[in-house]
């Protein structure tokens, strides 16, 4: 059976005191309910890693994961931060290839099939996002730009890494609008990369690689999305930021 999964990703957002404060709600809201069939991972900013890694490690079903790493394992890369040093804050996820880093950093699939390689190399578990624009929907090309995402950015793998991958799919189109994919939709290109995936894997990886959906999940969709048999949790954006919206996700697993 798939892990259930939800990820709660702070992007540039809290300051230091505030980030730790959002911890502690997050955990005194799920201490009535605390879910413990899901895995919950907090991807806060690089500020708060280490801290919320400390505080975190001994709560049960509770994991912290960065939001990216760099390509290279050391340098002169003022501004970076380097997979092994995301593992020495006690993290175990990295996110990679989220949507905005796609678009607004220039990431193409060959860098990230780099980030990749040296996460898995740091005994990082990669999030790996991938997803089609609205213009690739629009022109029905949005199959073709998965599967390219894929075959680019994962399938130099070996089966015995890509098995410790969890995979997000983000509906670019509607993410920060307010627009969620139908459940049709969502469980639709789900099932198409696990599909895919079987392909160049087979069905014992593909069974097991947890693919989470990455598009305005929120407290009032997360039951019916979850409830989709190829979906397997949530990577959460803006309702991560409120602890009552992100344990309402998270226990909707239970509902």
């Amino acid at each position: 059976m798939r892990k259930k999964i939800v990820v709660g990703n702070w992007k540039m957002n809290k300051s230091f005191d505030e980030g730790l404060k959002l911890i502690d709600e997050i955990v005194k809201e799920l201490a009535s309910q605390p879910a413990d069939n899901v895995l919950k991972i907090i991807a806060p900013s690089f500020l708060h890693l280490a801290a919320a890694s400390q505080k975190l490690k001994s709560l049960k079903g509770f994991e912290t994961a960065a939001q990216n790493c760099h390509h290279i394992a050391n340098g002169a890369y003022t501004g970076e931060i380097a997979a092994a040093m995301i593992a020495s804050t006690g993290a175990d996820y990295v996110i990679i290839g989220h949507s905005e880093r796609r678009l607004y950093f220039g990431e193409n699939n060959a860098l990230l099939a780099q980030k990749v390689n040296i996460a898995l190399a740091n005994n990082l578990t990669p999030i790996f996002c991938l997803g089609e624009n609205l213009e690739e929907r629009n022109a029905k090309q949005h199959l073709e730009a998965v599967k390219q995402q894929l075959k680019e950015g994962l399938y130099h793998l070996t089966a015995a890494d890509f098995s410790r991958l969890i995979i997000a799919y983000e509906p670019v189109w509607a993410i920060g609008t307010g627009v969620t994919a139908s459940i049709h939709q969502a469980q639709g290109m789900h099932n198409y990369i696990r599909s895919e995936i079987n392909k160049k894997y087979g069905k014992d990886i593909s069974s097991i690689i947890p693919i989470l959906y990455g598009g305005s999940c929120n407290a009032q969709n997360a039951k019916e999305l979850f409830a989709c048999i190829d979906v397997d949790g949530g990577l959460i954006g803006g309702a991560s930021l409120k602890a009552v919206d992100f344990a309402a996700i998270i226990n909707s697993f239970s509902e």
